[in-house]
């Protein structure tokens, strides 16, 4: 751990104390369910060495930091349902652990109106310690839940989950939940039509497309192994509190734990794994 005053700039310099938390945390490890559950964006932690990034309280509280809800949300399905779930311990202001390294947008210096200045002309050195502490680590630890579950016979349906909010660049959005898909269009239809039965209003594709490049995650982990998958979002006014969250899990839950059993293996193996 570097001396208290080490530049962070310095080749030698840790990203995270040895008294930080780790890159992520895994729910119900052991678990056989036919689900993955992963959240990018679950926290608005920054590391100690790190400070601020320059930015003043409130906007390390807003949307930009973290998906508002989306932890919340996936560790209370995680909890009813009893599948697994890996949640990054980082916000996504550090490193955006659902895009490219290669992708600007993986060291946001501006979005929403808010500058951020610690992310400004960052250097190699500070991008490769964010990368290899932060955002390698948690892919690993997603890696390897899908490697447990495959030796254990079970292909689970892959499940992104993320929350954005209700009004972006001044603009509101009138979605309410969002299906995000790519290669896989019959996990997505289950969740669009399920959910549009259920009452909300449900962008297909929409506020964000999932198509390639875009939800990295997705395109890295379930679509060149042929897993199931979906990318599912919900506005942030829908689960910025907890009763918000309990009833949005208490819905989400049950279109999750019927959707094993929707797929069949020809669903699978028609999906396009280039």
């Amino acid at each position: 751990m570097p001396a208290e005053g080490t530049d962070n700039s310095s080749s030698h310099a840790r990203l995270l104390g040895e008294e930080e938390p780790a890159p992520f945390i895994i729910r119900n490890p052991d678990s056989t369910a036919p689900v993955l559950l992963v959240c990018d964006h679950a926290s608005r932690r920054f590391p100690q060495s790190l400070a601020s990034l320059g930015l003043d309280p409130l906007a390390r509280q807003c949307h930009l930091a973290l998906d508002i809800g989306a932890a919340a949300l996936t560790e209370k399905i995680a909890v009813s349902l009893g599948v697994t779930a890996v949640l990054c311990q980082y916000s996504r202001l550090v490193i955006d652990c659902n895009r490219q390294l290669m992708d600007p947008g993986a060291f946001m210096e501006f979005g929403d109106g808010v500058v951020i200045p610690g992310n400004r002309n960052l250097g190699e050195d500070d991008k490769n310690r964010r990368a290899d502490e932060i955002y390698k680590p948690y892919h690993d630890a997603i890696d390897g839940q899908i490697v447990r579950l495959r030796q254990a016979g079970v292909e689970p349906v892959f499940i992104a989950i993320h929350s954005f909010t209700p009004v972006m660049n001044g603009q509101p959005r009138d979605w309410e939940m969002g299906v995000l898909w790519d290669r896989d269009p019959v996990t997505a239809r289950i969740f669009v039509h399920d959910l549009r039965e259920a009452g909300f209003v449900v962008g297909d594709n929409e506020p964000y497309s999932g198509k390639a490049p875009q939800d990295y995650t997705i395109d890295h982990h379930a679509e060149p192994v042929g897993l199931p998958h979906v990318g599912i979002e919900i506005r942030q006014d829908l689960i910025h509190l907890d009763d918000g969250v309990k009833r949005i899990a208490e819905i989400l839950q049950e279109v999750i734990k019927s959707v094993p059993a929707r797929i069949t293996p020809t669903d699978i193996a028609s999906q396009d794994h280039r």
